[in-house]
C-alpha cells in the first residue's frame, strides 16, 4: 500500500512516498524556507536509474501551497509516481508533542485532533503546523487514513522518578509539567537498528541524536528510560541556537532586569546555544571558524563536547553499564572530529574510539570502536520518514 510520511517543520516540509511493506521510498522530498521568497524544493524520484532530482527556488506562502507543490510533482504526468490522489491509502504525520495521552501510532480522528490542539501551548512551533497539515492532508487525499507518529511516545515509558520535577504536585496533576522528552522517533530507530545489529534485545543504549537540535536518550531494552530534553525542546545539551540545561535563576534575573518573559524566551530558544558563544549555529561553519583560529569557536566546541560526556556519565550510571554508544542526525553521522571530541576521556566507561575507523563515511551502520572494546560505538543514520512508514503500517495491519 502506498503510505506518504509528511514530518512537517516551522518553516519546513520533508516527505516521503513508500509502497508498503518495502521500505525503500519511491520518491523523497524537502520544502525548506516556507513563508519566505526563498523557498527551496529538491525533489528525488528513486524508482528511476539513477535517481532523478528536481531542485527548483519558488515562493511558498505557507504549508498548504508547500503541500499542494508536494502533490503536483507526485502526480506530475511526466515524473509523477502517482496518477491521482485517490492512490494514497494512508498519511503518516509527525507530531512533536503527544502529552501523557499518546503512547504510540494513533489512527486521527476528531477527538484525537482536538487533543492535538489542546497541546499547542507545549509546542507552539510544531504543533500547529503539525494540525493544519492534517486537515490539508485530510482534504487532499480524502480516501487515505491520516496516522498521528509522536515524537514524545517513545518516551512514556519513563519511570515516575526520571519524568517528574520537584516541584508541587498539582503543577503536575493539574498542568501536566513534567518531562516529556522530544525525538522519541529518531531514538527508536536507531536503538531497534542498533539491538538487531547488536543481535542482543536488552541491549543497554545510549542514544545521541546531534543536529541543530540535539537529545540524548538512556535505552534499555527497546524503552526510553531518560532523556535529556525535558517540558520543552530547550533543556539538555547545548545545541544550535537553545542553551540547553540553565540555571532557572537566570531567567529571573534577565527578568528583573529589563527583559520581558518573551524576550528570555527568544534569547534562550534563537540567540543562544553555538548561535550564542560563536555568532553561528551551523556545525560545518564553526570548524572553518576553528580552522580560521577563532578562539570562540575552540571553546564553543569544548563546551559542546563536555555537555554531552556529562550525560553518557550520568546515563550510564542510570543504566548501570553500556552496551553501545549510538551516533545519529546531521551532526552525529557527519562530523568526525566532533564524535572522536565526545569519545575522549571515557576510558572508565570503557569507550575507545577508533581514529581510522572514524574518518570514514557511510550510508549503512558502522562500528568506530577500537577492536575489542566493550562497548561498541556506532554511527547510524536516522530515517524518521521510515520509522513513521513502518508505525502506520503496523498500526493499521498488526502482526
Amino acid at each position: 500500500m502506498y503510505i506518504l510520511v509528511i514530518n512537517a517543520g516551522s518553516s519546513s516540509l520533508k516527505y516521503q512516498l513508500f509502497d508498503m511493506p518495502s521500505d525503500k521510498p519511491l520518491c523523497s522530498g524537502l520544502i525548506e524556507r516556507i513563508g519566505t521568497d526563498e523557498a527551496f524544493i529538491r525533489h528525488k524520484i528513486l524508482t528511476s536509474v539513477p535517481a532523478q532530482t528536481i531542485e527548483r527556488k519558488a515562493t511558498i506562502a505557507d504549508h498548504t501551497a508547500g503541500l499542494q507543490q508536494m502533490v503536483y510533482l507526485l502526480s506530475d504526468a511526466q515524473i509523477g509516481i502517482i496518477h491521482s490522489a485517490d492512490e494514497i491509502q494512508a498519511v503518516g504525520h509527525r507530531v512533536v508533542h503527544g502529552g501523557e495521552r499518546f503512547a504510540g501510532a494513533t489512527l486521527i480522528t476528531p477527538a484525537v485532533k482536538e487533543a492535538i490542539k489542546a497541546l499547542f501551548p507545549l509546542a507552539p512551533l510544531h504543533n500547529p503546523v503539525n494540525y493544519k497539515c492534517i486537515e490539508i492532508a485530510e482534504k487532499t487525499f480524502p480516501n487515505a487514513r491520516q496516522i498521528a507518529i509522536f515524537d514524545t511516545a517513545f518516551h512514556q515509558t519513563m519511570p515516575a522518578y526520571a519524568f517528574r520535577y520537584a516541584i508541587p504536585e498539582e503543577l503536575y496533576a493539574e498542568d501536566g509539567i513534567r518531562v516529556y522528552g522530544f525525538h522519541g522517533t529518531s531514538h527508536k530507530y536507531v536503538s531497534e537498528k542498533a539491538s538487531a545489529w547488536l543481535g542482543k534485545p536488552d541491549a543497554k543504549l545510549i542514544s545521541l541524536h546531534l543536529g541543530n537540535g540535539c537529545s540524548i536518550t538512556a535505552v534499555q531494552a527497546g524503552k526510553s528510560i531518560d532523556t535529556s530534553m525535558g517540558f520543552s525542546p530547550l533543556a539538555g545539551l547545548v545545541m544550535g541556537t537553545r542553551s540547553g540545561d540553565i540555571d532557572p535563576a537566570i531567567i529571573f534575573h534577565l527578568v528583573s532586569n529589563g527583559y520581558s518573559p518573551d524576550e528570555v524566551n527568544d534569547l534562550l530558544n534563537k540567540q543562544s546555544g553555538m548561535q550564542g558563544l560563536t555568532g553561528l549555529n551551523d556545525m560545518r561553519d564553526i570548524r572553518k571558524a576553528l580552522e580560521a583560529g577563532n578562539r570562540a569557536a575552540a571553546l564553543a566546541l569544548d563546551i559542546y563536547a563536555y555537555r554531552i560526556r556529562k550525560y553518557i556519565g550520568a546515563y550510564a550510571a542510570v543504566l548501570n553499564g553500556l552496551d553501545a554508544l549510538l551516533f545519529t542526525a546531521g551532526v552525529g553521522e557527519n562530523d568526525s572530529a566532533m564524535r572522536e571530541q565526545v569519545c575522549s576521556s571515557l576510558d572508565v566507561l570503557n569507550i575507545h574510539l577508533d581514529s581510522s575507523k572514524n574518518s570514514t563515511s557511510s550510508s549503512e551502520i558502522r562500528d568506530v570502536s577500537r577492536a575489542g572494546a566493550a562497548v561498541k560505538i556506532l554511527v547510524i543514520p536516522t530515517n524518521e520518514e521510515l520509522e513513521i512508514a513502518i508505525q502506520s503500517f503496523e498500526l493499521l495491519f498488526p502482526s
